[in-house]
Formats: C-alpha cells, structure tokens, sequence
C-alpha cells in the first residue's frame, strides 16, 4: 500500500513497439501530443497526452502493446468512421460511442424459485455488501434480482455513482440504510418497509447503515453500468424533486405514512409504493397482505416480469408444481402461467414487483 504522501504525480501506460516514429505519428493523428522524447538524436522513448491519457512509447520491449478505447460523443467524426485501428506498434485501438443506446436484452420468461435456506449462496458485491442472487439466469440478461445484505452495519465504503439502466429499484427488507440523492435533498434514512425508484443515471451514495441490513433490488437489463462520479458530493446544492431522468423521476415510499388499497385478488390488501407513477407505468411496486381471505383463485397476469418475494408469513404456491414459500423465498412468474397462493398465513407480506406497472 502507497502512503498517501507519497505524492504521486502521474501516471503512464507503457506500450512497447519497434516502431516508434510511425507510432507517434499514429497517436498525434488521434489528438495525442508529445510531451517527453529521447534522447534527441534517436529518440527511443515518448511520452504523449490526450484524453486523460498518458501513454509512454518505447522502441522495443517486451510485454504485449495493449488495447486502448477511446469513448467519443462522435465516434462516426473519428478516424474516417473505422471502429478498430491498430497502431504500427502492435496497439489496438478501439473507438466506441460513449453515450450508446442501453441494451435491453430480450425476454426468456421462466418460472424460477428461489428458496431462503440455509446453504443459500451469497457472494461479495460491491463496497463490502453480500449478493444473494434470485434469479440466476437472469431471464435472458433482461432482469436482475438481488438480496443484498451488509453485516456488521456501520459506515459503507461507497461513493458517488449512477447506473445505466432501465429501471431499478431498492426495497428495505431489515434494518436501515442512509442515503443521499441527486436533487433530492440532504441524506434520509430507509426504513423496513421503504423504498426507492433509482431512475436512470441519477447520482447516489449508501452512507452507512444499521447491522443485519437487507435490502431487495430489482434492474433491468440485468447487465449495467455502475459508474463513479468522483467530480459530484452529495447532497448537491440544488433540490428539484420532480426533475426528469430518462423519463422517470425519483420517489422515496415511506412504508409508515401509506394507507391500504384493494389488491388484484379479492380478500387481499396492498400498500402501493408509487413507483408506478414516478415511472409513467413502466414498472410497479406493492406489498400485498391477506386480509378477509387466506387463498386466492388462479391469477395470471401477461405482462414481461412478475416477481414476488416474501418479506413476512408463509404460504403455498400453486405454480409448476406445490411450493411452501417462507420468508426470503423469491419466485418469478412468467406471462401466461397460471397461479394461486393458498394457506396463506394471517401474517404474510409479500413484495410484488411488475413491469409494467
């Protein structure tokens, strides 16, 4: 480990090649400029710079040249339209839009179960949290599931970022979260119950947390983008609550100041997060309770995504077969499939997630 002052003050990529005059010449056309070459009378080494890039040129060598990408907002202005070029020193350049069309991979419906047992599989994520993964073939690549956990609780080690994505939510399955978001204000607190529609690209930070946090995140595509923005600190000056991102805004659901309204079978209740609403009906989010019946007649529904975990009670599917489901058992249902809850107990909350909403 580096101590901090040791004050760095640079940093070079190192990309050998016999040929280094064609080489320079190569770069400079891609707005490269020299800054270091020796020595005079026959240079082996340069030094250039562009884009944020330093890149150190060295007649000969050994190691491979490397790739380089170069994202640009106009990738058809960039060397006469080429997508791929490769420098005289054996260097492949690649040349990409940095603002490309998000890819929603397509749809492979499947009815996947997910149970909550002991051996469950959890795997180390991002900024310390452990993943449990509930639908593992990602249903295509168009969704993701996740049950998210951080232990020991305290501050996270995260820091500002935004995703690339379509849709993607978080809901405070125990325990509590702080967070902070673009626009939005000072940083508040997530609460068993809560929960967030995250639009795209919105800039956020996880601050720290209680010990035992769960969390549940839905996305689409299962596949993103995390990206950091070290130039922006949270919370930012300005509050615009209703600002648009991609089409949807933010929302925050606070679980302890909703009412109950009927859900889609009779006898049962549902609190409605709102998150229909903040993304003009691309997705929905309900946490569904019995209340005058304890089964429901086969429901189905013909929408892309259904999905359904329990936060609370037991119950009995009907789908593909019988399933006691316990708490943390998640289940996805396909479009068209039949289904039915029955024995459901007087404390069963179940978290429904559909698109579109």
């Amino acid at each position: 480990m580096t101590a901090p002052d040791a004050q760095i003050c640079a940093v070079e990529i190192v990309l050998p090649g016999a040929a280094l005059e064609a080489t320079l010449d190569f770069f400079a056309g891609l707005g490269f400029r020299v800054e270091t070459i020796f020595p005079a009378d026959a240079p082996a080494v340069a030094v250039v710079a562009g884009h944020g890039l330093r890149l150190r040129l060295e007649r000969g060598g050994g190691g491979a040249a490397g790739t380089i990408r170069l994202r640009c907002r106009a990738p058809d202005a960039v060397a006469g339209g080429a997508r791929v070029l490769t420098a005289p020193n054996g260097t492949r350049v690649e040349i990409v839009d940095d603002e490309a069309p998000l890819v929603v991979p397509a749809l492979q419906p499947r009815f996947v179960l997910s149970p909550m047992a002991d051996d469950a599989a959890w795997s180390a994520g991002r900024a310390g949290m452990a993943y449990r993964d509930l639908i593992p073939d990602r249903l295509g690549g168009r969704f993701i599931a996740s049950h998210i956990a951080i232990r020991d609780g305290g501050a996270v080690p995260d820091y500002v970022h935004f995703h690339k994505v379509r849709f993607q939510m978080i809901f405070c399955r125990a325990g509590w979260v702080r967070v902070v978001y673009e626009d939005q204000g000072e940083p508040f607190v997530l609460a068993p119950g809560d929960c967030v529609v995250q639009p795209p690209q919105i800039r956020h930070r996880v601050l720290d947390s209680s010990p035992g946090l769960e969390v549940i995140e839905i996305g689409c595509p299962a596949l993103h983008e995390t990206v950091a923005d070290h130039a922006m600190s949270l919370p930012n000056g300005a509050i615009d609550r209703a600002r648009d991102f991609g089409g949807q805004r933010f929302h925050r659901h606070v679980a302890a100041d909703a009412g109950l309204t009927p859900w889609r079978a009779a006898g049962f209740a549902c609190r409605d997060t709102g998150i229909g609403g903040a993304t003009a009906g691309l997705a929905g989010a309900r946490v569904v309770f019995p209340r005058r019946a304890m089964r429901t007649p086969p429901l189905r529904h013909d929408g892309e995504f259904l999905f359904l975990f329990v936060l609370d009670g037991a119950a009995l599917l009907d789908c593909e077969g019988r399933h006691r489901l316990a708490p943390g058992d998640a289940v996805t249902i396909p479009a068209g499939l039949d289904h039915a809850l029955e024995d459901c107990a007087a404390d069963l909350a179940l978290l429904e997630v559909t698109l579109p909403g």
